[in-house]
Order: C-alpha cells, then sequence, then structure tokens
C-alpha cells in the first residue's frame, strides 16, 4: 500500500516534523489540527466557540484538499485544556456533523501547542 502525503495551504502550516495528513489506501488520516489562521499565523482564540470553529475549518480545508469530507469523518481525537468547556466545545462540533456523527473521544490535557485550548484530529474513510 501507498501512502500519499496531504497539504492544503487553506490550513496551517505543520509547525514539527509531521504531515497535515497522510492518506493510505481509501483512509486518510489528519493530524490535530489547532486555531491558527493560515494566512497570518496568528491563534484565533479569542473565545472558545470561534476557537472551536476556526480548528474545524482547518480540519475541513485538510479533508477537502484530499478530495474528503466531513460526511467521511469516521474517527475524532479532541484534546481539551479544560472539560468545563467540553459542552461549549461539543456544541460548535456538532454543527459540522449534523447527522451520522462520527466515533470520537475527548480527553483533558494539561497543556497543547501554542497553548491553545482545543486541537482536533480525525480519520476519514471512503
Amino acid at each position: 500500500m501507498s501512502k500519499e502525503i496531504i497539504f492544503s495551504k487553506e490550513a496551517p502550516a505543520p509547525i514539527g516534523p509531521y504531515s497535515q495528513a497522510v492518506k493510505a489506501g481509501n483512509t486518510l488520516y489528519v493530524s490535530g489540527q489547532i486555531a491558527l489562521d493560515a494566512d497570518t499565523g496568528e491563534l484565533i482564540n479569542d473565545n472558545i466557540t470561534e476557537e472551536t470553529h476556526a480548528v474545524m475549518k482547518n480540519l475541513e480545508a485538510v479533508l477537502r484538499q484530499a478530495g474528503y469530507g466531513f460526511g467521511d469523518v469516521v474517527k475524532c481525537t479532541i484534546f481539551i485544556k479544560d472539560m468545563g468547556q467540553f459542552a461549549t466545545i461539543n456544541e460548535a462540533y456538532g454543527q459540522y456533523f449534523k447527522s451520522n456523527p462520527p466515533a470520537r473521544e475527548t480527553v483533558e490535557v494539561s497543556r497543547l501547542p501554542k497553548d491553545v485550548n482545543v486541537e482536533i484530529s480525525c480519520i476519514a474513510v471512503k
């Protein structure tokens, strides 16, 4: 099986030795995305709702670059700094999966890259 590296200019460039996504066969593994603006490199984190939407837009850009969409996502992992923000994050996240949402886990962590409040990764299959 071959693997293909996916890169979208509409999502932030990796800030370490990893790819935005890797396609292996018909499965796409999207690295964790944070709320970085791809054009300016600035964090979008005035509030947790805005930050979550920015993360989801970055995920969408990477999915789209590979020819996938949120309907193809089978699994997400959400890392959050404060479980007290779970309901607000969940409300924003849920707007992208109106029917047949993917499997998921949400984990509270002590720290995330660039001290963001939320990071989300996903796996999609065609």
